[in-house]
């Protein structure tokens, strides 16, 4: 596919993540308006909510929330209509620019939101080089990976009132911890505070019972980048006998923008070869992850933005249609809205490590920095954002950025 041309000049131009071809969705408000659905093209935002009010759409008025939920809930054709009236809107021939202007608003005046309200959180352990990274550390490379592990996906029910947009500053979690320094548990700040690189399946269409690999991936609605923020030290202590708890529960970051299954079917891949064949309910049928290349980048109090990784969603053993029909097939329903996060996304190289855990391998080898700093986890005032984009021909499709800054833990 090629570069769809818009009359929003800045959609056009070389390498700009939001052009025609895009339109990801958000919530955004500015000093005059409140929270509303938008759609990014460029460097500006289209107001949904007043482009219905005026008439040019009708949906029925789901614009009036200050979600995607409502639209979400209208279904597949409803998503498509809205893509095709979009690109009709916005293309470079269209005749009647001038009413349209006056409802497009500078992303930089914007305030960005939550995209939609989470229903349910649910976090995947998906990928092949950072399970087998964390296995190592913890259990030597013989027994990295759990026996279940190239059978099925393994995951962990989060909690969606701790689901945050990006730019949201994230405070240090006090836990309960108990390590080499100390014999007895001790109620203390996490000393070991974590990122996890990740992207994030939001569902589109609820279930009530078990669905294919195929109606998993009809299900989803789009994608986010997702940052699923980690207490390391919380998560040795606590984690056996029933896995992480309070160690993920301090917030997960998105992007702002959520990019659609459309906007991403060109650059769709297949999963990994497999050592062992799944079973059938969880066996590809077709390409269901994307070349999303994904970057992470650390910023501290005495140095400008750094890079600390680079890697690709392809490199998931699982997709969100696996992890969506593995979760359904208990019988256990989807709602709209569900959020369901990737695992943490590492290649096989430490430059393409998606968290401290491993660039810094449990913290035996600190990560150098500029002006002489190192660190093997994250500290406060750090501010850690993660990127990701397909890249075609000639054009992008980005994500924006998933961004938090760690404060202090409170005293």
């Amino acid at each position: 596919m090629s570069l769809i041309l818009s009359w929003v000049e800045t959609a056009n131009a070389p390498n700009n993540p939001f052009p025609l071809n895009n339109l990801p969705y958000g919530v955004f408000s500015t000093k005059k308006d409140g929270p509303r659905c938008g759609v990014r093209v460029g460097d500006m935002i289209l107001d949904l909510k007043t482009m219905e009010n005026e008439g040019h759409i009708n949906f029925g008025g789901v614009f009036e929330s200050p979600y995607w939920n409502d639209f979400i809930a209208l279904g597949e054709e409803k998503w498509t209509e809205l893509r095709q009236r979009l690109i009709e809107y916005l293309h470079k021939d269209f005749s009647n620019k001038e009413e349209i202007l006056k409802l497009i608003h500078k992303e930089s005046d914007a305030t960005m939101h939550l995209p939609i309200k989470v229903a349910e959180y649910t976090d995947f352990y998906s990928g092949r080089n950072h399970a087998q990274n964390v296995g190592t550390m913890f259990r030597g490379p013989e027994n990295a990976l759990p026996p279940n592990w190239l059978h099925m996906p393994i995951g962990y029910n989060g909690r969606a009132s701790s689901v945050v947009v990006s730019g949201t500053d994230i405070r240090r979690p006090h836990g309960q911890l108990k390590g080499p320094d100390f014999d007895i548990p001790k109620f203390l700040p996490s000393r070991r505070f974590d990122f996890e690189l990740e992207m994030g399946a939001i569902v589109g269409k609820g279930s009530n019972g078990p669905v294919s690999v195929d109606q998993a991936d009809d299900m989803i609605f789009g994608y986010v980048i997702l940052n699923d923020w980690s207490a390391r030290d919380i998560q040795a202590w606590e984690y056996v006998p029933l896995g992480p708890f309070q160690a993920k529960a301090t917030a997960t970051s998105i992007s702002p923008w959520i990019v659609t299954k459309d906007a991403l079917e060109p650059f769709r891949c297949s999963t990994p070869k497999r050592e062992y064949e799944l079973l059938p309910y969880l066996k590809d049928t077709k390409p269901m992850l994307y070349d999303i290349e994904l970057s992470t980048y650390i910023q501290t109090q005495k140095s400008h933005e750094l890079i600390l990784s680079t890697t690709n969603f392809s490199e998931m053993y699982y997709s969100s249609a696996q992890q969506i029909a593995h979760h359904t097939s208990s019988g256990c329903p989807m709602n709209v809205c569900d959020l369901i996060g990737s695992g943490t996304i590492s290649g096989e190289e430490k430059s393409q490590r998606g968290s401290m855990l491993e660039l810094s391998w449990g913290g035996k080898d600190p990560i150098k920095l500029e002006n002489n700093e190192t660190r093997t986890f994250l500290e406060d005032g750090d501010i850690l954002t993660l990127r990701g984009q397909c890249n075609g021909s000639n054009y992008s499709i980005g994500f924006g950025t998933c961004s938090g800054r760690i404060l202090p833990a409170e005293k």
